[in-house]
């Protein structure tokens, strides 16, 4: 039972917290592959499929649906590296493919290459078109190169089109907990999980953050909301071992143990959340 890591690695990075997911940036990105990644069954198993996709990108790799049915898997098997070598020679051989751009972006986020992922995902769509999906995870990319500010205007323009989305809130609260602003984290996290449509990762986020300010009994009941007991437990597991890795981190990063200010980076949380290894 593996909780998500941060949907920006913080959806990055706490971005994505959630009960059985695993791939990051998935909460902001999770629709930006298309038709082909939304034709197949929740319940199917990338690894089975995954003999099958190779196969078949073999005989057709210039076949834009297979690339990107290929490349999910190839993700969701933890082949991130693969992934995106699959998915930037289908942007090659189909350049104009908004589609695929969006895909090749996704999986270079995935893999850590951020700035590469802003780049291929701005020409995914343009200004006269833009996609609230997309914007939302070229904030989450900016947040993760450390540029808050410019991601938060990301997050405005995807909310002006998708009012109250969920997945753009929580990306909005962890860009503020990522520079030591937790109240305003905390504020866009409960907005965020008290919609309708919120996902489990969306409150899991949340308390992370109620965590991260010493109400720990309070953290970790929001974090058993609305799930099994079994991924509940497996959920408080994943937030308890957040916030430890942010206690280390902060006594590697400043020995005096001193506290990040607010609007100052918070190099010890950007470091716990970017760990792919739960």
């Amino acid at each position: 039972m593996r909780p998500a890591a941060f949907a920006l690695s913080f959806a990055v990075v706490l971005l994505g917290l959630g009960a059985c997911q695993t791939t990051d940036l998935q909460e902001v990105t999770g629709a930006l592959g298309g038709n082909a990644e939304k034709s197949r069954p929740a319940t199917s198993d990338p690894r089975a499929e995954l003999a099958e996709l190779r196969e078949r990108f073999r005989a057709t790799p210039n076949d834009p649906e297979i690339a990107l049915r290929y490349g999910s898997a190839l993700r969701a098997t933890g082949q991130r590296s693969q992934a995106v070598a699959v998915l930037e020679q289908a942007t090659i051989a189909s350049p104009g493919n908004k589609v695929l751009l969006a895909g090749y972006g996704r999986a270079l986020a995935d893999n850590g290459n951020f700035q590469q992922a802003f780049d291929v995902l701005s020409r995914a769509h343009s200004p006269e078109d833009p996609d609230w999906r997309i914007l939302s995870a070229q904030g989450a990319t900016l947040d993760q190169l450390g540029r808050n500010e410019e991601a938060r205007q990301y997050y405005a323009t995807a909310l002006k089109i998708a009012p109250d989305d969920p997945s753009v809130l929580s990306n909005l609260g962890l860009s503020y907990a990522l520079s030591s602003e937790l109240p305003k984290a905390e504020e866009q996290l409960r907005k965020a999980a008290a919609q309708p449509d919120a996902s489990p990762r969306v409150r899991t986020n949340l308390a992370v953050i109620v965590g991260l300010q010493g109400r720990a009994s309070e953290a970790e009941s929001i974090a058993r909301t609305g799930l099994p007991p079994e991924q509940a437990s497996a959920n408080v597991a994943y937030v308890k071992r957040i916030l430890e890795r942010r206690k280390i981190a902060q006594r590697e990063l400043s020995p005096r143990r001193d506290r990040p200010v607010a609007g100052e980076p918070d190099k010890a949380l950007a470091r716990a959340l970017s760990r792919t290894d739960d």
